[in-house]
């Protein structure tokens, strides 16, 4: 499946090629990567038409493809990798998490941490809870993307969040210097908020988070 799909991804990309609009795209994303200029709507109907009529991939065909992604230089392949492993997230077992954990340290930006902290991480955990204590000891990483990683995780999980470790996690970092971290603190109160508001404001009240984690986390309470 990997090859037929990185070759048709790769020829529709390539033909999809917008020099006009690159530079305003990488200038949104700080310069840190080149672009095709690829809209994101255009780039997932044509990574949908790329997956068209291919078997369902197996573990080993999402590793490939992702690591074939990320290995390009242009950020929409790695956007395609995140498309991917999103749609086929559940054909992941707990042994795809290193994997997953090489994507959140290499090229690193929110745009795809973000994408695999929710969709590919926090499903992967979900399933093979063994994983949680690994999401523990990602909350503590050095490295600042590991750690939004873990505080993002639950993103999508509602009722079934883990409020125990999500305010474990936030408390534990909440000193943290990084904007990046400070941001994902208060996002993933926010969106426990919507379950369970209540539980979110007396964890802000009694926790010493930054301003900026404050503000997030009380947006819509």
């Amino acid at each position: 499946m990997h090859e037929a799909f990185l070759t048709r991804l790769t020829e529709s990309f390539e033909a999809a090629r917008d020099p006009d609009r690159a530079p305003a795209m990488r200038a949104y994303m700080r310069d840190q990567f080149p672009f095709l200029g690829i809209g994101a709507p255009a780039q997932q109907s044509l990574v949908r038409a790329a997956l068209r009529d291919l078997p369902p991939p197996t573990e080993d065909d999402l590793t490939t493809v992702a690591l074939a992604c990320w290995a390009r230089p242009e950020r929409e392949y790695q956007y395609a990798a995140c498309f991917v492993l999103r749609r086929h997230a559940k054909r992941c077992t707990a042994a795809f998490l290193p994997t997953a954990r090489t994507l959140v340290t290499t090229k690193s930006w929110w745009d795809t941490v973000d994408a695999l902290a929710a969709h590919t991480v926090g499903p992967l955990v979900a399933a093979h809870p063994e994983l949680r204590e690994v999401m523990d000891a990602w909350s503590a990483d050095d490295n600042l993307w590991v750690v939004r990683t873990a505080l993002l995780h639950q993103l999508r999980y509602g009722a079934a969040t883990d409020a125990r470790r999500l305010f474990a996690y936030c408390a534990a970092q909440a000193g943290h210097p990084d904007f990046f971290i400070r941001k994902a603190i208060g996002w993933a109160l926010r969106e426990y908020a919507r379950t369970n508001p209540e539980a979110v404001r007396d964890f802000v009240a009694r926790t010493p988070l930054s301003p900026l984690s404050i503000r997030e986390a009380l947006k819509h309470l």
